[in-house]
C-alpha cells in the first residue's frame, strides 16, 4: 500500500519524541533530519521537502512548544498541519457549470496511467450526484481504447459516444457536444489519447480540442507509482495545455507516495481524486487532512464511514432485527454470508483494518493476519449448506458435514473447526451483548483466530 514505508519510519520518529518528557532544540532538529530522510526516500520532491522541514522547524522550535505539557505531541501536531497544508488544505470538487449548462471535461494523461478507466469512474461518481454524463471516445489510436470505454460505460450505465477511428478527435468532441445538447446530457467527458511519453503531437491535439471546444475542466490522470515522474508529467501538461485538477491512479499499489505529497506544491493544482483499486467504484475523493492522517499512521475513520455509507444499504427494520439476534447470540450462517458480502463491498477486511487508527499494523502484517484463501474456504463451506442448515446449525451432524466438505472441496476437519469457531462466536456475542453500530450490524463476527489470523 502507498506510504507504508514512510508511515513506518515517521512512527518511529514520533515514538522517540513522545518518549521524552522534555524536548530540546537539538531533539527537534534530530527528529526533523530523520523526517527529511524518510520523505526523500518516499520520492517527495527535494525542494518540497526542504520547505516542509523548514516550516515545521520554525514552528516547533518555540518556547510554547518546547516548554509545553506534551512537547512531543505538539511537534506531531505541527507536522500533521504542515502536511495537510502541503497537499492543499481544502478538498476540491470538479467545477460544474451553473444551471442546465453542459460541463465539458477533458481527460488527459500518458498511456498506461489508467485514464480510460478513471474516466468511467468519474462518470459513476457524477451519476451518484444526479448528473447525466456522456463519455466520448476521442482516443482513435490505441487498439481497443474505444471498446474499453464502451465496456466500462455499460458497467456504469453511462452512455458512450463514438465515431470510430476515422475522424479527428476534435471533430468527435464537437459532434459529441451537439449530441449531448439534443439528449439532455449535462456533463460531457472527453477520453483523449495518451502516449508512452509526452510528445509535441499529443500536446498539439489537446491544444486543438481546447481551442475549438469550450472545455471547462481539464483533468490530468497520473500514475502514483511513478513517483517524481508523475510530478514532472503534471508540470509539463500544465505548462503546455493547462490543467485544472489532478487524479492520482494506482494509489493502492506498491508506491512510495511522493507524488501525492509533491504534486500540489510543485504545480499549484489540486488533487481531486485518488484511485484505490481496479474496480470502477475504487475512486476516492481526495481529502488532504485524511491523507495526512493515513501517512502519519493515525488511520482514516471518516473515509471508512464514507465507504460504509456508499456501499452498504441495510433496511432499518432488518438491521434492528439483526442487532437483536446478535445480542442474543442467535445469528446464523445466512447472516455470515451477508456480512461477507458487505465486507467485500468495502474492499475486504484488510482494507477496513488499514483505515482504523491505533492499529499499528503494517499492510504486510494485515495480509498475514487476514488469510484470503481461508476466507474463501469458509464461504465455500457455507454455500455448500442447505438453507435449513444455515439457519439452524444444530442440524449439522457428521453425515451432513461430510457432504458439505465434499461440496466445498475441503477436509471435514476444516468444516468441524469452522463450525466450532462459529459456535464460540455466538457465545461471545451473547456474552458481550452484541451492540449495534449502523453499517456494521451484520459484521460482528469473531476477530482473531488461534494463530493470530482472522478465521472469518
Amino acid at each position: 500500500m502507498a506510504f507504508e514505508s514512510l508511515t513506518e519510519k515517521l512512527q518511529k520518529v514520533f515514538k522517540n519524541l513522545r518518549s521524552k518528557g522534555r524536548l530540546t532544540e537539538e531533539d527537534v532538529k534530530t527528529a526533523l533530519k530523520e523526517v527529511k530522510m524518510a520523505l526523500l526516500e518516499a520520492d517527495v520532491n527535494f525542494r518540497v521537502v526542504k520547505q516542509f522541514v523548514k516550516s515545521v522547524e520554525e514552528r516547533a522550535i518555540g518556547t510554547d512548544v518546547l516548554n509545553g505539557l506534551n512537547p512531543g505531541q505538539m511537534v506531531i501536531k505541527i507536522v500533521n498541519e504542515e502536511m495537510i497544508s502541503l497537499m492543499g488544505s481544502e478538498t476540491t470538487e470538479i467545477a460544474m457549470q451553473p444551471g442546465k449548462a453542459i460541463t465539458v471535461i477533458m481527460m488527459a494523461g500518458l498511456q498506461g496511467a489508467g485514464k480510460t478507466t478513471t474516466t468511467a469512474k468519474i462518470a459513476g461518481k457524477l451519476k451518484l450526484k444526479g448528473k447525466k454524463s456522456l463519455l466520448v471516445a476521442c482516443d482513435v489510436y490505441r487498439p481497443a481504447a474505444i471498446e474499453q470505454l464502451q465496456v466500462n460505460g455499460a458497467k456504469q450505465e453511462v452512455e458512450v459516444f463514438s465515431m470510430g477511428t476515422d475522424h479527428k478527435p476534435v471533430d468527435i468532441a464537437k459532434a459529441a457536444i451537439a449530441y449531448a445538447e439534443k439528449n439532455s446530457h449535462n456533463v460531457v467527458i472527453l477520453d483523449t489519447a495518451g502516449r508512452l511519453h509526452i510528445d509535441e503531437s499529443m500536446m498539439a491535439e489537446l491544444q486543438e480540442i481546447k481551442s475549438q471546444v469550450a472545455v471547462h475542466q481539464t483533468l490530468l490522470v497520473v500514475d502514483a507509482m511513478t513517483g517524481q515522474d508523475a510530478v514532472n508529467v503534471a508540470k509539463e501538461f500544465d505548462e503546455k495545455v493547462g490543467v485544472d485538477g489532478i487524479i492520482l491512479s494506482k494509489m493502492d499499489g506498491d508506491t512510495r507516495g511522493g507524488a501525492a505529497l509533491s504534486v500540489k506544491a510543485v504545480t499549484g493544482k489540486p488533487i481531486l481524486y485518488v484511485g484505490m483499486g481496479e474496480k470502477l467504484s475504487d475512486l476516492e475523493q481526495f481529502y488532504p487532512d485524511r491523507m495526512a492522517s493515513r501517512i502519519l499512521g493515525m488511520g482514516d475513520v471518516l473515509s471508512l464511514i464514507d465507504k460504509v455509507q456508499a456501499n452498504i444499504d441495510i433496511d432499518e427494520d432488518k438491521e434492528r432485527e439483526m442487532a437483536s439476534r446478535m445480542k442474543k447470540g442467535k445469528f446464523d450462517f445466512e447472516d455470515y454470508l451477508e456480512s461477507m458480502k458487505q465486507m467485500k463491498k468495502m474492499g475486504g477486511l484488510a482494507s477496513i483494518l488499514g483505515m482504523l487508527p491505533g492499529m499499528g499494523i503494517k499492510a504486510a502484517d494485515i495480509e498475514s493476519m487476514v488469510d484470503e484463501k481461508q476466507l474463501a474456504h469458509m464461504e465455500a463451506i457455507v454455500l455448500s449448506m442447505t438453507k435449513e442448515e444455515r439457519r439452524n446449525p444444530k442440524l449439522l451432524n457428521l453425515q451432513r458435514k461430510f457432504r458439505i466438505a465434499k461440496g466445498a472441496g475441503v477436509d471435514v476437519a476444516l468444516v468441524n473447526r469452522f463450525i466450532k469457531q462459529f459456535e464460540q462466536s455466538q457465545k461471545m456475542m451473547k456474552q458481550f451483548g452484541g451492540g449495534k453500530k449502523k453499517g456494521f450490524g451484520m459484521g460482528g463476527f469473531p476477530g482473531m483466530g488461534g494463530k493470530g489470523r482472522f478465521p472469518f
